[in-house]
């Protein structure tokens, strides 16, 4: 199996820089390669320390080792009736085998009377029961990796259009619907699936992720795998405790008429314990996904949709997200 099949990629010549210098030029080809070859890839030198990424690891533990009856306080009503969200808190491994926590936009406010009309708007559930400063952390991290995300964005339109400020206009807080989640995958008994194309036992089944793209960081080795468009073989998405793994995603696919495609991907399944924290990357609710603004204009390929309706469609695959409303 190839070792280097998913390419690292240093930010460190555009994280807080401008994207003219010869060195940005190229960290731009190489992710407009890498998205368009694979649809995954590697940073390191991202500028997130991995201090505040270790402190964000322990405190999770802290709360999936809770109870139960605990963790379902912050349950969706599909779990418990005394709440009122339906997409932001905490999901029982009784799903898919595994426990999960949605975190949306901090920025997300109780007097935003508009955007809480709106399906998917959701004020984050209190979590400073946990651990005092644990709500400040999540926010902040929340942050820099919406910062990550705008940078990565950056560089990849940058190789469509000049202008850059569409990420701005695409990514307006708190209208995005971007989602923080940790995983958490206990000692899993059996797998979730057993996989119809090779019968390897899947801990996470097969499938492509909605948003523009994906930013995870993994606590250790989990059996992320990645296919290969063209020959369908699986390959080992490598662990660094220093990098992220970005995958792009399908409404990226959508926005560049198909020149960057969402990928498949799976988990194998694994008896280890482990946490993943995947930041799903989306735009604001009303941004329309259209390739006119990376100046495509011939040949679409893809119904031309806001992005709601677009999530709405994309998300009714997931087994996490059949919720009543």
């Amino acid at each position: 199996m190839q070792s280097n099949y998913i390419p690292n990629i240093d930010l460190s010549e555009i994280i807080d820089k401008d994207f003219n210098s010869d060195a940005a030029i190229q960290i731009s080809k190489n992710i407009k390669k890498a998205s368009e070859d694979i649809g995954f890839f590697t940073v390191t030198n991202h500028g997130i320390p991995i201090s505040k990424i270790d402190n964000l690891l322990k405190t999770c533990k802290k709360f999936f080792y809770l109870d139960e009856e605990e963790k379902l306080k912050i349950a969706p009503k599909k779990w418990n009736s005394n709440t009122n969200t339906v997409y932001r808190g905490y999901f029982p491994s009784s799903v898919n085998g595994k426990e999960g926590l949605d975190i949306g936009d901090p920025l997300l406010k109780k007097n935003m009377v508009d955007l809480l009309k709106k399906e998917k708007f959701e004020v984050n559930h209190d979590m400073s029961f946990l651990d005092p400063d644990w709500q400040i952390t999540i926010n902040n991290y929340f942050d820099d990796l919406h910062n990550l995300g705008i940078t990565i964005f950056k560089s990849i339109i940058s190789s469509f259009s000049s202008d850059l400020y569409l990420a701005e206009k695409a990514f307006q807080r708190p209208k995005t619907l971007s989602t923080l989640r940790f995983n958490y995958y206990p000692k899993q008994d059996k797998p979730v699936e057993v996989s119809s194309q090779d019968g390897v036992a899947l801990g996470c089944e097969t499938h492509v992720d909605s948003g523009i793209m994906t930013i995870l960081y993994q606590d250790k080795k989990g059996g992320l795998q990645v296919q290969n468009r063209n020959t369908l073989d699986w390959y080992d998405v490598p662990h660094d405790p220093n990098a992220f793994v970005i995958n792009t995603g399908l409404a990226l696919e959508y926005l560049t008429n198909g020149q960057m495609k969402a990928t498949n991907h799976r988990v194998l399944f694994n008896q280890e314990e482990r946490i993943s924290i995947p930041f799903f990357f989306e735009p604001s609710y009303d941004f329309i996904l259209d390739p006119k603004y990376l100046d495509i204009y011939e040949n679409i390929n893809y119904s031309i949709d806001n992005y709601e309706n677009f999530l709405t469609n994309s998300l009714k695959k997931f087994v996490e997200y059949d919720r009543p409303a």
